[in-house]
């Protein structure tokens, strides 16, 4: 038995890991949510943090790995529905749901204020560079 009750069983909490809303990722590599609707290379404490932000519980599981890419570490455990079956948040009420709110707020994350600013720059550099969109013959 454990010590204490009040510590949740969060191995049956939903498995929530930073790739399914990167944008940078393609579908086969494990993104779930549009490109559109993703954002660029979310990390595990991006998304608890967005989690806390939304009021759903969270547990971080930073020595599990991603199993497409054993390479990204991290992954949150969350917490959407109680024992009974009601809603944490009504305003969350799936994975997707929840998928979509935290790639909304992760580029507003408080450590990311910095780092938006080479971003911005690059959204001109896909169409003169080869790298997306069709090769130019």
């Amino acid at each position: 038995m454990d010590g204490g009750g009040d510590i949740p069983n969060i191995k049956r909490w939903t498995v929530f890991y930073p790739v399914y809303i990167n944008s940078k990722k393609t579908v086969a590599e494990g993104r779930r949510i549009s490109v559109s609707k993703g954002c660029e290379n979310p990390t595990c404490a991006e998304v608890a943090d967005c989690c806390g932000h939304l009021k759903v519980p969270f547990a971080i599981e930073i020595d599990k790995a991603y199993p497409r890419d054993f390479t990204q570490r991290g992954r949150v455990r969350v917490l959407l529905k109680k024992e009974d079956g009601t809603l944490i948040n009504p305003a969350i009420s799936s994975k997707k749901e929840l998928m979509l709110r935290v790639a909304e707020l992760v580029p507003r994350h408080p450590g990311r204020t910095k780092k938006q600013e080479p971003a911005a720059t690059s959204t001109a550099g896909p169409s003169k560079s080869g790298k997306g969109g069709r090769k130019k013959r």
